[in-house]
């Protein structure tokens, strides 16, 4: 217990001392000798009606052993641990190199208990239920509980989905035929395509990025996209939240409780989905997301500036096709 609560103080420190937030210290008032809460923060993922923990293991980044061959020993201890910290989200893609198979090897027995959601690069309707069925049968399970659009990122694109035989088509026969239970849509590089995409089909979810940097680029993805997800009640899921760790250099934020707390606090914003380098890793975020805090608008404005400055090395993402 003492460890725990040495540790949840630093990272509420960190909050205050390293945003350089007058009115910070908040954040620890009447909490700072509480033991750490046992299970994460709920939210109701928009007209999904699912709710879900606040954090979800995504199955990708660099480093990851989730989406590399010859990494199953440390990916499936990463997978069990996840089950046993609470995790229930669980984030993966087609084309997430061995990220399905892996899952696929742990997931199955408790399936009922899980939202489990993967995604395909294909935007036609042929190329769409080819890597569906590839990804139920490595998986293995009889539906997905979120099949998503992959990287929306070209005008052309929507094109191809909303067309004769697009992707659009796909989905909705997923959906008829109980496969897929929600559909839902991702981008990290042209939010207008991805506002045109949301303006045009009722998706259930939105996956985008959010996070401290995110406002200081040219095109940034919200308040925009967050303001018509909220109209619709979409259901948004927060990627790139620490940037690959790229936000945690000089002059950035220095916590996974910032970042979480950054991306949390945004209005609309149901989940956050962060990868994994190592079981450690996995818990120090869950530690940060059970007790990750609403912060003001005072707070949420000095975390950007403390951003200001590296905000092109850490938008990296969205020159990504």
């Amino acid at each position: 217990m003492i460890e725990k609560t040495t540790r949840r103080n630093f990272l509420l420190t960190s909050v205050a001392v390293a945003s350089g937030i007058v009115g910070a210290n908040t954040l620890e008032t009447d909490t700072s000798n509480a033991a750490t809460p046992a299970t994460m923060p709920e939210r109701v993922l928009g007209r999904t009606g699912v709710s879900v923990p606040v954090f979800g293991l995504g199955g990708a980044s660099a480093k990851s052993p989730l989406s590399k061959e010859g990494k199953e020993k440390e990916a499936i201890a990463i997978v069990e641990k996840a089950l046993e910290l609470g995790i229930r989200y669980f984030d993966t893609a087609a084309s997430y190199g061995s990220s399905e198979v892996y899952l696929g090897k742990v997931l199955p027995p408790h399936r009922s208990k899980i939202f489990l959601a993967s995604k395909t690069y294909e935007k036609d309707r042929d190329g769409v239920w080819r890597e569906l069925e590839r990804s139920l049968k490595r998986l293995k399970t009889d539906y997905l509980d979120l099949w998503q659009l992959h990287s929306v990122a070209f005008p052309e694109q929507l094109k191809t989905i909303f067309g004769k035989s697009g992707g659009i088509q796909a989905l909705e026969e997923a959906q008829q035929q109980k496969l897929v239970r929600f559909v839902g849509i991702t981008g990290h590089r042209e939010p207008d395509v991805m506002l045109e995409a949301l303006r045009r089909y009722s998706f259930h979810t939105a996956l985008i990025p959010v996070n401290a940097v995110e406002k200081h680029h040219p095109r940034p993805y919200f308040p925009t996209i967050l303001s018509e997800t909220q109209k619709q009640n979409i259901g948004v899921i927060a990627m790139k939240v620490p940037a690959y760790g790229k936000l945690f250099q000089a002059g950035g934020l220095t916590s996974m409780l910032q970042a979480m707390s950054y991306t949390l606090s945004q209005p609309g914003v149901h989940c956050c989905i962060i990868s994994a380098d190592n079981v450690r890793q996995l818990e120090d975020n869950v530690n940060a997301a059970r007790i990750v805090r609403q912060l003001t608008d005072e707070q949420l404005i000095a975390m950007e500036q403390r951003t200001a400055k590296i905000w092109q090395d850490t938008t990296f993402y969205r020159a990504w096709g």
